[in-house]
This record gives structure tokens, sequence and C-alpha cells, in this order.
């Protein structure tokens, strides 16, 4: 499973499988922002095929897609009944994942996103049983990946990272990954955005993408995540987007909830301390702001059509997402929620 533009770089490794007579069907038509129907058609195609085994290769949507294809192959279930946490009950197809952008860790994580029409809104699975395999990591697949997308996966895995260490379930052994996930993507992002061709600068974003995965089974992503789902649900904007969009917002937001934890973000951008915490940790949120302005992320939501009068649409939606709000250092409320969609139109 795949998208159009990367069928080149596996031509001659399908060409080998099938001169050893292994069946091989290719599916490139994933979109970049999937939904249950969408879904659907894909499974459909691979239980025809009869397939005994599913690798995706691709960004986030892509892996995302083919975990569910593997998991739901040879399954009773129906996607509509796994949306949330622990509600998938086996997989016995094997599955591989190979990474084309570094930004949604989806290789190694226990996640899949799907945009459910009905509700206009993404939603996630969580299952252990998403878990791929295997995983192949190699920054080479990503350097004909372009600027927009580099930027945008990019500060996706940035978030999954700095929501991991600030979580309210965070703990020292996801601590680690996130911390050094958030100094391998903060240190090099610019770096991979301006000369593409960089190996060293994606490789460290590819890393810090895995490590930022590793961190989603055990902590998961927070208010960031939840407030971003129903730009991409309703306004169809890319996911790590719409995390980049937020991000310096909600963590302004929760500094107050463990100011020395944000102040260690800061200094894992490369900020010297400065003062107090809490004006160390507020010199990191305008360093990630000066960041994403520097990659060409905007800081307003009304370049993306939308308006002031959305926010309470987009509020009632970001409310439902309890199951991301709930490890959020800081309690959200409607009114919260509510103050940081309107902070992104000044």
């Amino acid at each position: 499973m795949t998208a159009p533009p990367i069928v080149p770089l596996f031509e001659a490794a399908v060409e080998k499988l099938t001169g050893s007579g292994v069946q091989v069907k290719i599916y490139d038509q994933v979109l970049s922002e999937p939904t249950v129907r969408d879904f659907k058609e894909i499974l459909t195609i691979a239980r025809a095929f009869g397939a005994d085994s599913v690798a995706g290769i691709g960004g986030g949507s892509v892996l995302d897609v083919a975990k569910l294809v593997a998991a739901l192959n040879d399954s009773a279930q129906r996607v509509e009944d796994l949306f949330g946490s622990g509600n998938l009950l086996a997989r016995k197809t094997w599955l591989a994942c190979l990474p084309t952008t570094a930004g949604t860790g989806s290789e190694v994580s226990p996640n899949a996103i799907l945009l459910d029409e009905a509700d206009k809104l993404k939603k996630g699975i969580v299952s252990p049983f998403l878990v791929p395999d295997a995983a192949y990591a190699d920054p080479k697949l990503t350097l004909t990946v372009p600027r927009k997308v580099t930027a945008e996966t990019g500060m996706d895995a940035l978030t999954h990272c700095i929501e991991a260490y600030t979580n309210k379930h965070a703990h020292p052994g996801i601590d680690m990954y996130a911390l050094e996930g958030i100094r391998l993507v903060a240190n090099n992002l610019l770096n991979a955005v301006n000369d593409p061709c960089d190996l060293e600068a994606r490789e460290a974003l590819m890393l810090g993408s895995l490590y930022g995965g590793l961190c989603l089974g055990p902590v998961n992503t927070a208010a960031v995540h939840a407030l971003s789902y129903p730009l991409g649900g309703e306004y169809h904007i890319p996911h790590g987007l719409a995390n980049a969009i937020l991000l310096p917002s909600v963590m302004r937001f929760n500094i107050s909830a463990d100011p020395k934890k944000y102040a260690n973000v800061a200094e894992a951008f490369g900020l010297a301390r400065s003062g107090s915490d809490e004006q160390t940790a507020e010199n990191g949120v305008q360093w990630i702001t000066h960041l994403s302005q520097a990659i060409g992320i905007p800081t307003n939501m009304g370049a993306f059509g939308i308006s002031r009068d959305d926010v309470p649409a987009l509020t009632e939606a970001a409310m439902t997402v309890q199951r991301l709000l709930v490890n959020n250092p800081r309690e959200v409320t409607y009114e919260d929620a509510f103050e940081i969609y309107q902070s992104l139109f000044e």
C-alpha cells in the first residue's frame, strides 16, 4: 500500500518478489486524509486479493490505513466499532511499515487515524495489535519529500514529543525518548526544509519522528491534537499543519501547570535558561513560533477560510476528543478551547 510518487522507489523489489513466484498487489491510491468509506473500499480489495501480509510504504495516512487493513483483513469486526482504545480484538495478518515522511511515527505506534465523514471529525483507533511486526526507517526515502510536507510532518513529530514529555501521564521511561526527539527535530527541521538533500538533517528528523511514535502508546498526545482534529475533519487541513498552528497557543496555555517541564522543553530547543522557569518556558513558545514562521507555517486560521463564527462549532467538536484532553497537563474547559481558537485570529 502506497501513494503514486513512491511507487518507483520499490519497483525493483517488487520485480524480485514476483520473479520468485510471490504474488504482489500494489494499491497506490491512499488519500492524504483517508475516510472510513475509503478504508472500506481498500479493505475489500485486500480481501479479494487474499493478502497474507501487508506492507505500508508512505506517509502517516498510508501507514495508518495499512495497519487497519492488516488488522481487519481476517476479522469480523467493523472499523466503526474500533474508534477509541482497546477495541480491536486481534490481528492475524503480518504487517511491515516503511515511512517516507518524518512525522507521524506510525511505523512504531499503536495508533491509526481515519476521518469519520458522518461527524466531520478525525477519530483515532488505539490498540497494541496495530503495532507493526517490522518497521524500516530509512531517511533516504524522505529526500524527495516537498518542502511544505517536510515542514508540516516535522512539526507533527515535534508535537508528539512535546505532548508526551509534558503529558499528565508522563514517566521517565518515555521522557528519554520525548526529550531526545524534541532535540533532534527542533535542531534539524529548518535545515531539512531549506536543504532537502541534507541527509544528516533527514536522519535526525526520521529518528525524532520514530521516538515520537514510541511515545504514543504509553503516553499519547493531548490538547494540541484534540483541538487539531476538527481542523482536519471540517476544513481538511493536513494533520501536521493543524498541529503546528495550535502548538504555540496550547503550550502557552499549559505553562502554568508545569513551568519546569516547559522550561526543559525550551532547553531542548537549544535555548539557555533565562530567569524563572516561567520566563524560560515563554521563551520556548516564542522560539517555536519563530520556527513555524521560518518554515512557512501560517499563524492565523483565517488563512484557511476559517472565521471567528466557526469557533463555537470547532470547540464543540474538540471537546468530544476526551481520550486526548484527559492527558493534558492542564484541564481544558469549553471556554479554554474557545479562547485558544480565538487567539489564532490575532
